[in-house]
């Protein structure tokens, strides 16, 4: 399993492993044959009446979180393509909001971490429980 963690799609860095862009509207003034996606999660960013609720006010984004985890949790079909492409390696899920504390992809990555954690410790129990790396190191 690899790690998921979020970039701004305007930092022009190169992107770790399967790369995803989790916003519904594609980031200004990016041609797409400049990102180099391996796909376009619009199923998964938050839905409009949300998104603009939000209108990315730091101060809204508690609630705003707890709204978007509760949207995620209705529709964990839309979770699978993130979810398969995290269990084989790494993922980056890129963004286009300004503010890198409070935005859509952070709660996202959180939330699949979250997931991934739980799937991983399920099946840990289910296996007997080891310790810390589980014997060899």
């Amino acid at each position: 399993m690899g790690p998921v963690r979020i970039q701004r799609v305007y930092d022009h860095e190169p992107a770790e492993g399967t790369v995803f862009l989790v916003d519904r509207l594609w980031p200004r003034g990016v041609r797409k044959a400049d990102l180099h996606l391996d796909g376009w999660l619009k199923d998964l960013a938050p839905a409009t009446e949300l998104r603009q609720w939000f209108g990315h006010r730091p101060e809204r984004f508690q609630e705003f979180a707890s709204r978007y985890r509760a949207q995620l949790d209705q529709h964990p079909e839309a979770l699978r393509p993130l979810l398969e492409a995290a269990r084989r390696g790494p993922v980056t899920l890129l963004y286009a909001a300004k503010d890198t504390e409070h935005n859509e992809a952070r709660v996202l990555c959180d939330h699949v971490r979250k997931l991934l954690a739980g799937s991983s410790a399920g099946a840990r129990k289910g296996a007997g429980h080891q310790d810390e790396g589980g014997g060899q190191g």
